[in-house]
């Protein structure tokens, strides 16, 4: 590999520390417009002039043209630890580019994406811990030596993706004494070969999301794993995390898709001999390390399921009255055997934040507007405050994408919908990368948001969603914040006997003594009350920190020791010291 040519995670492409891409970023424009600077996303150098005036309607504040918090420009960074013996044999052993004690890359490798906990901190406050050394691992070999060395010297090591965690996984335990380096798997990102007879793919654990689709494209494939984090999040990073895409109804989970795991520990591999149709081998020490969060070793690689590119493709978005109805009906999609490969609901809420995203229509685009809405909402009687939008994706050959298109018309029939078209279903879907961006659009005018996913029972949903309302209003009210919030639901993920719900919240924090803190006692709460109401910890984002108060309502006391005795046997002396997930720091 080109020593000029290798990556690094401070760069000229990516934000160090906000969501995305350098040239991408939401901005002010005149006294209430909004643009989406780039040309990466479809929404991109186009005026958004309703998205302001939706803010301030469901925040209750105003919103100003500048940041009204000012980002710390000299970020601070702790004294740099060293184990000496540990360095001095790793520089014998690497050349100087596999490494780096910059205090850029340092800071970069001490956070996720967590809003408050980490975001907010490194732009505006601090953070409490740091990472000492960044270490760029190539190859299987490498990690291998790492972790001796590691191991020998009794340094901690902490695998790192594409640093997408909104669970604090990423986050240094504040009690680790050791030195502790970051371990980057970024450059270990080929294809290593494809099995076109037995559609398999094995593929080194560092590759971006973005990267592998792109390059199966290329070669007539796809793998269908579609997260909102695609084009930053890596392979090993789902698998550690148990993660979910977009196209799960069609292509699985993340351990549906993955056949073979290669991970590391300081005890040796694990994995199986070779990548298995279906087995009955006993306990499967591969299924582990779905969800591990980088407590047991370094993952290198794995063999993945991919497919022959679809033949067709098409999308369509549904209105329905209620969120009562809308819920129905995807209960009856789910249960259908016919769901597209793609099948999201959003509530009211969630339906106007994605409307103040749409430009403002001009000419005839205007008067076609008006008559769509005319028609939507005073001939079929739609209330604009209650209505919400299912949004699909159909994949498959022409015939499959023709049935599940008329299969949704049969099941949604009695719920007197209105078919808004395929042309709304693909804006709805390809929103999904840029809206990341508002966050950190919005978080400068110290207004402070955060997602909480949970996997619920479709007898539970329309529960939770009363009671993280309510649970909302009173902690408002306690903390005594400025004007209103913002709580939107949507069922990104449907199954049998639940969905995934995905809840956004938003609230502004002006003149509050240490927000983040706030947020995070409110956040805290919200994910007890959703607990509390029949949902999980989490659906797709994972454990970390931020959640693990809540294991003993999830799994019995017999399960965590499980784990913690795998920990054990394979890292007895915690080289892998993340502390995520049943582990303590």
């Amino acid at each position: 590999m080109d020593k000029s040519k290798k990556f690094f995670a401070v760069n000229n492409i990516n934000w160090e520390h906000r969501w995305g891409y350098k040239d991408t970023s939401f901005v002010s424009k005149g006294k209430k417009g909004v643009s989406l600077s780039g040309s990466r996303y479809e929404i991109c150098s186009k005026t958004l002039p309703k998205l302001i005036p939706f803010a301030e309607d469901v925040l209750g504040i105003k919103i100003l043209p500048d940041p009204q918090i000012k980002e710390v420009k000299n970020k601070p960074v702790s004294k740099q630890k060293v184990n000496k013996p540990f360095l001095d044999e790793l520089t014998s052993l690497f050349d100087e580019d596999r490494f780096s004690s910059s205090d850029k890359e340092r800071l970069l490798h001490s956070h996720g994406q967590t809003t408050s906990d980490e975001v907010y901190k490194v732009l505006y406050s601090k953070l409490e811990a740091f990472t000492d050394l960044v270490f760029y691992v190539e190859c299987e070999e490498e990690a291998k030596t790492l972790i001796s060395l590691a191991n020998k010297h009794d340094v901690c090591l902490i695998p790192f993706g594409g640093g997408t965690s909104v669970s604090n996984a990423l986050k240094i335990p504040k009690n680790e004494k050791r030195m502790v380096v970051s371990v980057d798997t970024r450059r270990m990102n080929k294809i290593e070969s494809i099995d076109e007879k037995n559609l398999l793919a094995t593929v080194q654990s560092g590759i971006l999301g973005i990267d592998l689709e792109n390059k199966l494209q290329e070669m007539g494939y796809t793998a269908g794993h579609e997260p909102d984090s695609i084009e930053f999040s890596t392979l090993g990073g789902w698998i550690s995390t148990n993660a979910s895409g977009m196209k799960k109804h069609r292509y699985g989970n993340i351990e549906d898709i993955v056949q073979n795991i290669t991970l590391v520990t300081p005890k040796g591999i694990i994995n199986q001999i070779k990548p298995l149709t279906r087995s009955s081998i006993g306990v499967k020490a591969q299924n582990m390390i779905f969800g591990s969060e980088g407590n047991f070793g370094l993952i290198t690689k794995a063999t993945i399921r991919i497919h022959k590119k679809p033949e067709a493709s098409t999308f369509e978005s549904i209105l329905f009255h209620n969120w009562k109805d809308g819920v129905a009906f995807m209960n009856k999609v789910a249960r259908s055997n016919l769901i597209p490969a793609s099948s999201r609901l959003m509530d009211n809420s969630m339906v106007r934040f994605a409307s103040a995203l749409k430009t403002e229509k001009v000419g005839s685009e205007k008067l076609i507007d008006s008559i769509k809405n005319f028609f939507v909402f005073k001939v079929k009687g739609f209330d604009p405050k209650q209505c919400v939008v299912a949004i699909f994706k159909m994949e498959g050959s022409t015939q499959e994408v023709l049935y599940q298109k008329k299969n949704l018309k049969v099941l949604a029939k009695e719920y007197s919908p209105v078919f808004a078209g395929s042309s709304q279903g693909k804006s709805g879907y390809n929103l999904t990368l840029a809206i990341a961006y508002i966050r950190d659009f919005f978080m400068d005018q110290n207004i402070i948001g955060e997602t909480l996913e949970s996997a619920v029972p479709w007898s539970d949903i329309i529960k939770v969603s009363t009671a993280v309302t309510k649970k909302l209003q009173e902690l408002h009210k306690k903390h005594n914040l400025p004007g209103s919030f913002l709580f939107g639901s949507r069922l990104s993920k449907v199954y049998h006997s639940g969905a995934c719900m995905y809840n956004t919240i938003a609230m502004s924090f002006k003149g509050v003594e240490k927000p983040e803190e706030v947020f995070e006692e409110i956040e805290h709460a919200l994910r007890r009350t959703i607990i509390e109401n029949g949902g999980s910890i989490s659906h797709h984002h994972g454990v970390g920190k931020l959640r693990k108060d809540f294991i003993p309502d999830m799994i019995s006391d017999g399960s965590v020791q499980l784990v913690k005795d795998i920990k054990k046997s394979q890292d007895p002396t915690n080289v892998f010291g993340v502390a995520n997930n049943v582990f303590n720091d």
